[in-house]
């Protein structure tokens, strides 16, 4: 900062007087220079001056206000009639109309106005709420809209419903398709192989068996070498009470009723599943010409032999069973034996047929044939 300017004064307070000056060309006199060296020196004091030089200037008287200095911070009258926040020397926004009231007022008039405003300056928003404290106990406002949003909507609720039950549906499905390919299987392995040897306790014990055998009871055994086919043969073809259970049906029945073995001419017609419940003639498409069924009974063993087959015919084509069937390549009566199944696998709407001739008959007592030796 500088300094204020000071006055030099004497020691009685007064402003020394200048000396005379000479005139062009004298010299000083003696008494002007004693004057000089004798007076008192002048005293230096801290009073301001109250006295200043006038200015001389070229520029117009200055106004009773001056303009406001933009970088200053100093306080400063604000002329009547002149807008508080606002300068004649610089203009600025207009500020904002004073509303009449008190604080509350005020206020109430900045919210319809849409926000506070802080004198001319632009429209300030409300900030944004901040996050909750995870400490700070729910309102009960909050509680609710929390208890809004966690709550399930309706079209939500139906496509958990709807998946279940696909869910579910899809469980049952994969438990019927392994009963059915699986568990019939093995349950039906099981009642034939007690049934097989039933029959063979029973031959052994020496207990005969009459010409005529009910519905389900067994009487034979089936063997297919080239298939390992070993199988219970049983009256009827009853799915509930033969075919379900692993056993070869005989078509003993009318209109269906076939010859048995013993007979001296006719077909010998059987049936069987080809797959689930013990499935024993599935794979009977793989038998050629020349391959080997055997017919295993109290007393004898009934020996056949492949000649033909025919791959798919309608269930209803019931010619098969005759004692000629046509399409077998038979042209006379005889001993003849006719296996029927499904097919395709795993469905019932065609049938498999294939037929056989007998080529030898041999007792029990004599031993097993050949085609059983192998």
């Amino acid at each position: 900062m500088t300094a204020p300017l000071r006055r030099v004064t004497g020691e009685s307070g007064r402003a020394p007087r200048p000396p005379a000056a000479p005139g062009p060309g004298s010299a000083p006199g003696p008494r002007a220079t004693e004057d000089a060296l004798t007076a008192p020196m002048p005293r230096i004091t801290d009073e301001p001056r109250t006295a200043r030089l006038p200015r001389v200037t070229d520029e117009p008287p200055a106004a009773p206000f001056p303009p406001v200095d933009d970088e200053t911070m100093a306080l400063r009258v604000v002329p009547a009639g002149e807008p508080v926040g606002a300068s004649a020397a610089s203009p600025g926004p207009a500020a904002s109309p004073v509303t009449p009231g008190g604080r509350a007022a005020r206020r109430k008039a900045a919210k319809r106005r849409g926000g506070r405003r802080t004198g001319a300056g632009p429209r300030t928003t409300t900030a944004p709420p901040a996050e909750r404290d995870p400490q700070r106990p729910l309102t009960r406002v909050e509680a609710r809209r929390q208890a809004r949003l966690r709550k399930p909507s309706p079209a939500t609720l139906a496509s958990r419903a709807i998946g279940e039950l696909f869910i579910t549906t899809g469980v049952l499905m994969l438990l019927f398709v392994t009963y059915q390919l699986w568990w019939t299987n093995v349950r039906a392995h099981a009642q034939a192989g007690n049934a097989t040897h039933r029959l063979q306790d029973d031959w052994a014990s020496g207990k005969r068996s009459p010409g005529v055998f009910e519905p389900g009871q067994g009487f034979a055994i089936l063997h297919i070498p080239k298939l390992d086919v070993v199988a219970p043969i049983a009256e009827g073809i009853s799915n509930k009470r033969v075919l379900d259970k692993g056993m070869v049906g005989h078509y003993g029945e009318a209109p269906l009723k076939t010859a048995m073995p013993q007979d001296r001419t006719g077909n010998f017609g059987l049936a069987a599943h080809r797959n689930t419940h013990g499935e024993p003639f599935r794979y009977i498409n793989r038998l050629s010409p020349g391959d080997a069924v055997v017919v295993e009974t109290q007393d004898t063993y009934f020996v056949y032999q492949v000649t033909s087959s025919l791959p798919v015919t309608s269930p209803s084509n019931v010619s098969v069973l005759d004692p000629v069937p046509p399409g077998s390549g038979f042209t006379r009566p005889g001993r003849y034996i006719t296996l029927t199944t499904c097919t395709p696998e795993f469905t019932s709407k065609y049938r498999l047929i294939v037929w056989g001739k007998m080529v030898q008959e041999r007792p029990r007592a004599k031993g097993k044939p050949d085609a059983l030796i192998e």
